[in-house]
């Protein structure tokens, strides 16, 4: 796996195990992080159903001598406070599939849920995947 950061999953194993003190830490201060003062602060303040974000970065092809590129992706927050993110498609950018996420609170599922079909019904901006043979810019 030369391409892919296999080295980060070997770094990862050779950490202490969850019982650490340093990771115990760490977990609550991005859970105090990510829910109280995070997505709980702002949807409570201006009284959200949902907060909306791009998914990330547009898609990218592979540089197999640099390998991929990271990015922050929005569902990162959402998925450190452990609550719900959906995305859905919002369009294309150079012919490459584009996301939109909604998260929110946690158990507002059912709410996210309606609020990604609207935008889906709304929008109608998905195709089905195809292969192509090759890419070019």
């Amino acid at each position: 796996m030369p391409f892919f950061g296999q080295e980060l999953f070997i770094q990862a194993q050779a950490k202490g195990n969850l019982n650490e003190r340093a990771y115990r830490l760490a977990l609550q201060q991005g859970k105090l992080m990510s829910q109280e003062q995070g997505i709980d602060a702002v949807t409570d303040k201006d009284k959200l159903d949902a907060i909306v974000a791009p998914s990330g970065g547009v898609a990218w092809t592979t540089d197999h001598v640099l390998g991929d590129c990271g990015v922050f992706e929005t569902s990162s927050l959402a998925a450190v406070a452990g609550y719900p993110n959906i995305t859905v498609p919002a369009g294309y950018i150079q012919g490459l599939p584009a996301g939109i996420s909604f998260f929110g609170k946690a158990f507002t599922e059912g709410k996210l849920i309606q609020i990604a079909y609207a935008f889906e019904q709304a929008t109608m901006v998905r195709r089905p995947p195809k292969f192509l043979p090759t890419y070019s810019d």
